[in-house]
């Protein structure tokens, strides 16, 4: 067995490698770039070297700096986990030639499912089932013509890469003339290959895929199937395993067409073989395979209590024994979110900086941050795998809506709130959604939006942070105690439920629920909606209203809006303040 392990990613895959490291008595080596240097992975690895500045290219890419690393460590070998450069055969070509062993599938496989063109063909010759389409266009001329015989709506595709990247659904000859150069580009631009292909597009579809391991001899086996419906611009956001409302008999063909793939090329380590799932025919149609640990493989793992991250390293090691000495005896139901350092609210659009608070769930949770972790703009931003399994579904549902409700990363944007309500949302309790449910679901934000943020708007509860100059930390709390006070009880609120004080010139807020407020202290003109507000009584703020608060007129210099229920944001040193 291996004596040290070199893992070539960062963040919660990184993490999660260690752990299984750890288990089995192997020294874990993370690798890591400047922005990443106080990284969970980093702080968690028994060894640590640093390979560049934060671009990716500069550091996560570079293969000559992530092989130095392990040179200069001594690791026999090298983990890629997902993403960067796990599906590069020429890294795994050079690791292999510096005598270290990648963990991971064989370079001419990678290369064979790689494109996903060439992967069609060999699903073709196993007689795995795929939707019409096309091998490799090569112009639009030729894409138009092919889009008339398999019939509209078509997707075009990059035959290189994946993610979402490359992909257009076409419902017309114009939309297919003016996405071809562009999927063709984005191909190129991101994974530096040409190619674009199209396919019938099924308006209801599911996906599917199913986990594959083999020794590289000849054998695979299948650990199961996952449901990854769940999706947002073809990006996963929720993984599920066993997938929802298939037929017995429907199962082990699409389990044994996932196994005939990997056996045509006596394929090595772990890999997914994902297909397109109409759930009212039942039939499934092949769409790649991706050569590399997916993020989602722990709703396996918790299913069939197989380590899949253990199996790829004994192989590796040439320690795996046969695979058919391995029980797959799936039990229960799991099911992982993806949380996200992103806005629903702004189309999820990234956010980074600081977590000031980071509360995780009893249950597992793969993740890279903690409390003071600072979330940079550099990589993916995915924050964490929250995972549950349950006897039934149904349980498994209720323990993730429990888990979530019990997470908090707090101080950044988190796609947290959505979660929530997609895990509350009938359809997806009920099972069986199609890959174009997230596109209708209807997010309700829950937030009040600043617009405008006046002088000095802050955030202040009663009676406040003391206690703390002994260490240089000054009292804090609302300057006018009596109108902070008198504004929350006028709303229904504990006398020290956080609330805002404004001054001199006050905020505009967007109130995205509806909501009562009180406003005491100091007349700021405030209007809503543009109608002028009452203070000290309660007032109801319809959804979507907007709340402008002027400058003080006449006396004071501070003002105090209170909003029923008091304002969410974690505490620090005893106090929201």
């Amino acid at each position: 067995m291996f004596r040290k392990v070199l893992i070539a990613n960062r963040g919660a895959i990184a993490c999660r490698i260690l752990r299984t490291l750890k288990k089995m008595g192997i020294a874990g080596v993370a690798v890591y770039s400047e922005a990443d240097r106080h990284s969970l992975h980093v702080a968690q690895a028994d060894e640590a070297v640093a390979i560049g500045p934060a671009p990716a290219a500069q550091s996560y890419l570079d293969i000559e700096k992530i092989l130095d690393a392990a040179r200069r460590t001594g690791a026999e070998a090298i983990h890629p986990g997902y993403g960067f450069l796990s599906e590069n055969a020429g890294f795994a070509e050079r690791c292999e030639a510096a005598g270290i062993a990648f963990i991971g599938p064989m370079p001419e496989q990678m290369r064979a499912f790689g494109l996903k063109h060439t992967a069609r063909e060999l699903a073709g010759v196993q007689g795995v089932p795929m939707l019409p389409g096309t091998d490799l266009l090569p112009s639009a001329e030729d894409a138009l013509a092919a889009a008339e015989r398999v019939g509209y709506p078509v997707i075009l595709k990059s035959t290189a890469g994946g993610g979402g990247i490359g992909m257009r659904v076409c419902r017309g000859a114009e939309e297919l003339a003016e996405a071809y150069a562009v999927v063709d580009r984005l191909g190129k631009a991101n994974f530096g290959q040409s190619g674009v292909y199209l396919e019938r597009f099924v308006e209801q579809a599911r996906h599917v895929e199913v986990q594959i391991f083999g020794d590289g001899k000849g054998e695979i086996i299948a650990l199961g199937e996952r449901d990854c419906s769940a999706q947002r611009r073809n990006q996963k956001v929720i993984e599920e395993t066993p997938a929802p409302g298939l037929r017995p008999e429907v199962r082990e063909k699409l389990l044994a067409s996932a196994v005939a793939l990997g056996k045509a090329v006596s394929y090595r380590s772990a890999g997914t073989v994902e297909f397109l799932f109409d759930g009212v025919t039942q039939e499934f149609f092949f769409l790649e395979v991706n050569t590399r640990l997916q993020v989602e493989h722990g709703v396996t793992e918790e299913v069939t209590g197989i380590d899949i991250v253990e199996l790829m390293v004994r192989q590796a090691a040439g320690e795996l024994g046969p695979l058919a000495g391995i029980a797959v005896n799936p039990r229960g139901h799991s099911i992982q979110v993806r949380l996200y350092a992103e806005d629903p609210a702004k189309n999820f659009q990234p956010s980074s900086g600081l977590l000031s608070r980071v509360v995780l769930p009893a249950t597992r949770c793969e993740t890279w941050v903690e409390t003071g972790t600072e979330v940079t703009p550099f990589y993916d931003p995915m924050l964490a795998k929250i995972i549950v399994h349950g006897a039934t579904r149904a349980e498994a549902v209720s323990k993730m809506r429990m888990a979530l409700e019990e997470s908090a990363f707090d101080g950044i944007e988190t796609n947290l709130s959505y979660l929530r309500q997609v895990c509350d949302d009938g359809k997806f309790r009920s099972g069986g959604i199609t890959t174009a449910y997230l596109k209708t679901f209807d997010y309700h934000l829950e937030a009040v939006e600043v617009l405008e943020p006046g002088t000095q708007t802050t955030v202040q509860d009663y009676p406040g942070r003391l206690g703390y100059w002994h260490v240089g930390v000054p009292p804090s709390g609302p300057m006018d105690w009596l109108a902070f006070r008198l504004a929350n009880r006028l709303v229904g609120n504990a006398d020290g439920d956080a609330g805002l004080e404004c001054t001199i010139t006050g905020p505009s807020l967007r109130f995205h629920k509806a909501a009562v407020i009180a406003l005491a202290g100091a007349d700021m003109g405030a209007t809503l909606n543009g109608a002028p507000v009452p203070r000290w009584q309660a007032v109801d703020v319809p959804e979507g209203a907007v709340l402008r608060m002027g400058a003080v007129q006449g006396a004071g210099a501070r003002a105090y809006v209170a909003v029923r229920g008091g304002l969410d944001v974690p505490e620090y040193l005893g106090s929201r303040a």
